[in-house]
């Protein structure tokens, strides 16, 4: 093994704003939401006051959860 297959970096990714509560906090809310970024960043600054877009981006980028799901009907089926 040589020093450019080691990785670099925190082992388990976690946030250096966030705590595990608020950050379990924005997770479980975007799962049972599925609103926008900017939709959950406005409902969720009352109650975590540090949060900005930035960092509720990365929290849900870090989750897997950052693209809302195709739902589908929301466009039409383009026709060839």
């Amino acid at each position: 093994m040589t020093v450019e297959d080691m990785k670099t970096g925190p082992k388990e990714p976690r946030s250096s704003v966030l705590t595990e509560a608020e950050e379990a906090a924005v997770v479980t809310f975007r799962r049972h939401t599925f609103l926008p970024l900017d939709d959950c960043l406005y409902v969720l600054q009352p109650s975590i006051p540090h949060l900005t877009r930035s960092v509720l981006y990365r929290c849900l980028q870090r989750h897997g959860i950052s693209r809302l799901p195709d739902i589908e009907g929301d466009k039409p089926k383009r026709q060839k």
